[in-house]
């Protein structure tokens, strides 16, 4: 088990930015702080320590959200989601997570750059309604976030670009987030089993940084309780740019 300080000093601070995003702060701070781990172990190693970490702080975000949600969003994309997980599973061996990463992030910034040109570009002003509930792309969306999740730890884009147009309220988005998420990682807790990554001395290294994901926690979903929805939203999408940015990146191999 990697004990000594320089494992800490990277592991530390990936926890909790983890648990910032955790919290309910977005994706972008988790997949800043992935690489910290990643300097330190192998990169599956890496996603290895920190599922059991994420279950746990998944828990206590059911817990600081337990009260908000969009149940239909998650009813019509959570099939999806399982499906794309099992295909990930299945075919992990066969599609390069690069490429993956590529497809979503490049995907995802279109989808962003889109939002801030009819919100801050020449057309701005215009109002643009919530979207309704889609079946079919929610479907889709979700496969790919299952999928994403599973195979490039990258199903937070794919997600966010189904339910953000929906304009929920802030809270219930939120709350949305972390059961979608609670359930997938709690699912993928059986192929990584099966794959033999939670081994012992990746669950005892994993108990040793659990101390610092309530903290953390906590703080993420101190600070977006506090955001009106007019801060919010473009603060959430500006997040999403920023990981599909690193999403992208990391598949170019930069």
């Amino acid at each position: 088990m990697p004990m000594d300080l320089s494992f800490y000093y990277a592991a530390v601070p990936a926890v909790i930015l983890v648990g910032l995003a955790k919290g309910g702060m977005g994706d972008a701070l988790s997949l800043i702080g992935l690489p910290f781990l990643a300097l330190v172990v192998s990169p599956v190693q890496a996603a290895a320590i920190l599922l059991p970490i994420l279950v746990f702080m998944d828990m206590i975000s059911l817990v600081i959200w337990r009260k908000h949600g969009d149940w239909t969003t998650l009813k019509i994309m959570l099939p999806g989601a399982v499906f794309g997980v099992a295909l990930g599973w299945a075919t992990s061996a066969l599609v390069p997570g690069n490429v993956l990463r590529v497809v979503i992030g490049a995907v995802t910034i279109l989808f962003c750059l889109r939002y801030f040109w009819n919100n801050f570009g020449p057309g701005a002003g215009r109002v643009v309604p919530p979207h309704g509930q889609r079946p079919l792309l929610a479907t889709i969306w979700g496969t790919f976030s299952g999928y994403g999740s599973f195979v490039a730890h990258a199903g937070g884009a794919p997600f966010q670009i189904y339910a953000l147009p929906l304009q929920l309220a802030p809270r219930e988005y939120i709350g949305t987030s972390v059961r979608f998420f609670a359930i997938l990682n709690a699912i993928k807790l059986v192929p990584y089993f099966a794959l033999g990554q939670l081994d012992t001395q990746n669950l005892m290294t994993s108990a040793t940084l659990l101390p610092f994901a309530p903290v953390a926690t906590f703080a993420g979903a101190w600070c977006v309780k506090r955001m009106k929805p007019t801060i919010f939203y473009p603060f959430m999408y500006s997040m999403a740019l920023i990981a599909a940015v690193l999403i992208a990146r990391e598949g170019l191999g930069y």
